[in-house]
């Protein structure tokens, strides 16, 4: 098998394509919960803190050689935190509406037992005639 075929043969299994599919839609889906975040929950958030903007939030360590201010810039990481968690939070509600779409419906239990089929009525029958014997 040369080479080229193999890798065909790879590229066109289904979780391959199923697999490149999901990362596309997740690359894009992502952008779309950061702009959420970046445009219109952290700016409330900021709002809610007396106009903190989290992403300049820095903290200078000290000076470089051309007498620069060197800074510690930990508001871009708890942004990121928070682009994090609400993408979890919201890919979380996205797979529990997917699971609940994917459940069969509950069927309400029957409240009587069905009667036994006829052989288990029979072979009951003959159990008890051999047991009187």
């Amino acid at each position: 098998m040369s080479l080229t075929t193999e890798f065909k043969e790879f590229a066109m299994r289904g979780n391959v394509v199923d697999l490149a599919v999901g990362v596309v839609i997740g690359g894009a889906f992502g952008k779309i919960v950061s702009s959420l975040v970046e445009a219109i929950i952290m700016p409330v958030i900021g709002v809610l803190t007396s106009g903190n903007d989290f992403s300049k939030l820095a903290v200078q360590i000290g000076t470089n050689g051309k007498g620069e201010a060197v800074l510690l810039r930990y508001g871009a990481f708890v942004q990121s935190i928070a682009d994090f968690l609400i993408i979890a939070f919201v890919i979380f509600l996205v797979i529990r509406g997917i699971n609940r779409l994917k459940r069969p419906a509950p069927t309400a239990a029957p409240a009587v037992a069905p009667p036994p089929p006829p052989q288990e009525v029979l072979l009951t029958e003959i159990r008890d005639l051999l047991a009187r014997k």
